[in-house]
């Protein structure tokens, strides 16, 4: 709605520039312009009172000031989005997260016996995470689907089961369509999406936007951090609630706090990180290896690499590449290692030298802290040491980068990938 002009559009970031005030259609919705003046109706020829709603971001978030890509603007525009997602969500005392729109009371969710997680593609990785760290700190089981497939798979479920549906959009029909079954069989569902007025936000009971504003390149990168952040967040809020101490959602919040920092620190090696790129741009094929919360950023790393610069890549967890994967090695197909400090990390390190005795590149991104034995990797990447709930956030930086390097290299349309678009609708 703009002055003295109306406008239509299939996403509010192409009206930035006229208006603000913006009316999202419902499915099964039509709006009538004429002279002027609209009106809005159902297929059944039922009026609807329109619903005016205020787009919160300014033209210049949809513009690449100065940036090269769209992209690259929002990988590095991710300690800003990180700090907007957890504005307002913490309690006074500093113990735990707090949200305004779940609408389940504390007593409904310590009822809950069973989390389940629908979403797809980057959204679905994030997912992953939440189920490591609700497991890890809130003690109770959870369950990570595609959404494509939960629709079909008629899965027998606890009554007592919460599902949570990530989108960034909003409007992932297979995620939308899996929400629809959901509250068919009578759950109670929650969103965590970023964009308001969106189907699955309206949809859902309750949810959590994540207010990092408008992602225009396809891949996702800011959208994805701010979810394993509210992902991060709900496992607080979860496991306070039950057998998590004070002092420990202390320290939880703190490290969440504290990840914007984090994320900074490794965006000053912007600069070496795209020196390894070239060096590697080359690759045919390359593998991603993490263990715990980190295999879930395997897996997105491989998925960013395959999704801008063509090139073939797997996601694994380190364990499982002696069980078929390490067929690949070869001096063209380096291997990006996530290796943090920890109890795994000497396993991990002894997976790397099953790699490196087969002549096969080996790109690290370990801790600050950590020593690997000397000429193991020949390239180190290292990233601040943090506390679990973050890591995975923190170590999500490097691979976005060297994704974004290696496509931009390559000669790539980062921002609009080969039969990639950004909202999938279809199935």
């Amino acid at each position: 709605m703009g002055e003295d002009e109306l406008i239509l559009a299939s996403d509010a970031s192409a009206l930035i520039s006229r208006t603000k005030n913006v009316v999202y259609l419902k499915d099964g919705e039509l709006v009538h312009i004429s002279g002027g003046k609209f009106f809005i109706s159902t297929l059944g020829q039922a009026d609807v009172s329109p619903v005016m709603d205020k787009i919160t971001w300014s033209v210049q978030d949809a513009e690449l000031n100065g940036y090269s890509h769209f992209m690259e603007k929002e990988i590095f525009e991710q300690p800003l989005a990180l700090e907007n997602s957890m504005r307002g969500r913490f309690a006074e005392d500093g113990s735990t997260a707090q949200f305004g729109g779940l609408n389940v009371t504390p007593a409904e969710f310590r009822q809950i016996e069973r989390f389940m997680f629908c979403a797809c593609g980057t959204a679905w990785h994030a997912c992953l995470v939440a189920e490591h760290l609700i497991e890890r700190f809130a003690r109770l089981p959870v369950e990570v689907d595609y959404a494509s497939e939960f629709r079909y798979r008629n899965s027998p479920l606890d009554p007592r089961t919460l599902f949570f549906f990530f989108s960034q959009s909003g409007e992932t029909i297979d995620t939308l369509a899996a929400l629809r079954e959901a509250k068919r069989k009578g759950h109670r569902v929650l969103a965590i999406s970023n964009v308001v007025g969106s189907s699955i936000a309206r949809e859902a009971d309750g949810g959590i936007y994540q207010h990092v504003g408008p992602e225009i390149g396809v891949a996702s990168t800011k959208a994805f951090t701010s979810q394993l952040l509210l992902g991060a967040m709900v496992a607080l809020y979860v496991a306070r609630m039950r057998d998590m101490s004070f002092a420990d959602g202390v320290r939880y919040v703190e490290a969440l706090k504290s990840a914007p920092d984090h994320v900074r620190q490794v965006l000053k090696q912007a600069p070496r990180i795209k020196e390894i790129a070239k060096r590697y741009a080359k690759a045919s094929d390359c593998l991603f290896l993490g263990r715990l919360s980190l295999f879930p950023i395997a897996l997105e790393g491989a998925l960013k690499l395959k999704e801008i610069s063509y090139i073939h890549a797997e996601g694994y967890p380190a364990a499982e590449m002696k069980h078929g994967p390490i067929a690949l090695i070869s001096e063209k197909c380096p291997s990006v290692f996530l290796a943090p400090q920890g109890e795994l990390f000497n396993k991990i390190v002894s997976s790397m030298q099953e790699i490196r005795a087969r002549k096969g590149p080996i790109i690290a991104i370990t801790t600050e802290g950590c020593e690997l034995p000397p000429g193991l990797a020949e390239e180190v990447i290292t990233i601040p040491d943090c506390h679990e709930a973050i890591l995975p956030i923190v170590a999500a930086v490097p691979v976005q980068l060297l994704s974004y390097y290696i496509a931009v290299e390559r000669g790539c349309d980062v921002d609009k990938p080969r039969n990639l678009a950004k909202s999938v609708t279809v199935e």
